[in-house]
């Protein structure tokens, strides 16, 4: 039985409760969201190396974090290390997309040495194993993807994403309307190709309930691909992308009836003026699924920097009711990501979750934030940087002022606000 189908029959299993639990939240409010399908918990039935986690409505916005090989830097023992990174940065979630060396057992790795729960694209696994023979990608057959998906659901992949509502009708919509940048996902783009040369629709599509089964049989979440998501701020909420968009709403109603759990994948690049309208429009089409971002980036412009973009979309985007962040490290765009970017990357979805927490009104978020004004009122240093985001950051970047006999930091010394009405108020209080 799945979640979802434990759910529908009014049990609340033991990932509920700690799910739950980690959430403050009553057991049965969790239940309801996921019998309603606004919650899903992640976690393979395979899986019990892990904690579950709960991503979606009234809970506490998620980030996940994208490490993985390419075949110019297919290093196991540096995707090990990201891990380590993840873990101890703070995401929720790893996504493993490796593309180069020997992807089962870069993945068999991370789900053995991860405590958070893992998605995959298994579709880059089964193209790289066509390379691996001599072949073309196009050379797959709906066979070989299959195969693909039911392996990462035996090594306990948590999630996976899918590209469903790649089909030749919705990559029709973008060719009709025209794009500046055209279709930048890696599954999206493979899958396109492979229709266009092999002359048949999208396997995903046209077998979704093999798909479905496959699911349901390892309890994994299914994540419903944004294939035709905009890569440039001038391709945002075209034709291509609601096509695609209306088809993953009704993927979405068949898996649930199937008792599969199911987040929706949305857009990458959007102008900041329509973020807002284009979560409402997704939960709309999609019966209030869990949503999961990539972002969104609002400017083209800033590579390097792209993890502060990213911020910004992504703030607005869980504002708005987004439930999942993606991060995006300062090499987006650039290069594989160092430690140092995965570091970044974390950190900046990380605020960017916060400040959505803050806006959606969850509890405790308010909680943290008042703590923090309470130490600067008190020139209180470690209780400051205990409650910051990043602690070592924090510590790292503290200088006491030798002028304000420490209690202020080195920007303003003996003119320290806070020092300065500390003092007013101790005079006050002694007259």
């Amino acid at each position: 039985m799945t979640q979802l189908e434990a759910a529908r029959s009014g049990q609340i299993t033991e990932e509920m409760r700690i799910c739950a639990e980690g959430e403050g939240t009553d057991p049965e409010t969790l239940r309801r969201g996921i019998e309603e399908g606004t919650v899903v918990v992640v976690r393979n039935a395979l899986h019990k190396g892990i904690k579950p986690l709960a991503i979606g409505k009234g809970l506490r916005t998620k980030i996940n974090a994208n490490i993985g090989t390419s075949r110019d830097r297919a290093d196991v023992a540096a995707e090990l290390e990201k891990v380590r990174i993840c873990v101890e940065a703070g995401a929720d979630t790893v996504m493993d997309l490796s593309t180069g060396g020997d992807i089962r057992a870069i993945r068999r790795a991370i789900v053995e040495a991860s405590p958070l729960a893992i998605g995959t694209v298994p579709i880059y696994q089964a193209a790289a194993r066509k390379l691996e023979q001599g072949k073309s990608f196009v050379d797959l057959s709906g066979e070989d993807l299959f195969e693909a998906i039911e392996e990462n659901g035996r090594d306990g992949v948590d999630f996976i994403t899918v590209h469903c509502g790649v089909t030749r009708r919705s990559v029709a919509s973008v060719e009709a309307q025209g794009r500046l940048l055209g279709i930048v996902s890696r599954g999206g783009s493979l899958t396109a190709h492979w229709m266009e040369v092999n002359g048949l629709e999208n396997p995903l599509f046209e077998h979704y309930d093999r798909l479905v089964e496959i699911a349901r049989r390892y309890d994994m979440v299914l994540s419903l691909g944004d294939g035709l998501r905009p890569g440039c701020i001038a391709d945002a909420t075209d034709r291509g992308q609601i096509q695609e968009l209306v088809l993953l709403g009704e993927l979405a109603k068949r898996a649930r009836d199937r008792g599969v759990q199911v987040m929706i994948e949305g857009p990458g690049h959007v102008p900041i003026q329509d973020i807002v309208a284009n979560i409402q429009l997704q939960k709309r089409l999609c019966n209030g699924a869990p949503f999961y971002v990539l972002g969104p980036l609002p400017t083209d412009i800033a590579p390097g920097y792209d993890h502060l973009t990213s911020a910004i979309g992504g703030a607005i985007a869980g504002a708005a009711g987004a439930d999942f962040l993606c991060y995006v490290t300062p090499s987006e765009h650039l290069r594989l990501p160092t430690l140092e970017d995965v570091r970044e990357g974390i950190m900046a979805s990380r605020i960017a979750a916060h400040i959505a927490d803050l806006a959606k009104g969850l509890p405790g978020s308010w909680e943290r934030d008042r703590s923090m004004a309470r130490y600067r009122r008190e020139l209180n240093w470690e209780g400051q940087i205990g409650a910051s985001i990043d602690p070592e950051k924090s510590r790292a970047m503290l200088e006491t002022s030798r002028s304000a006999d420490e209690e202020g930091c080195t920007m303003c010394g003996e003119f320290c606000a806070v020092r300065m009405g500390r003092a007013g108020k101790i005079r006050r209080e002694g007259t």
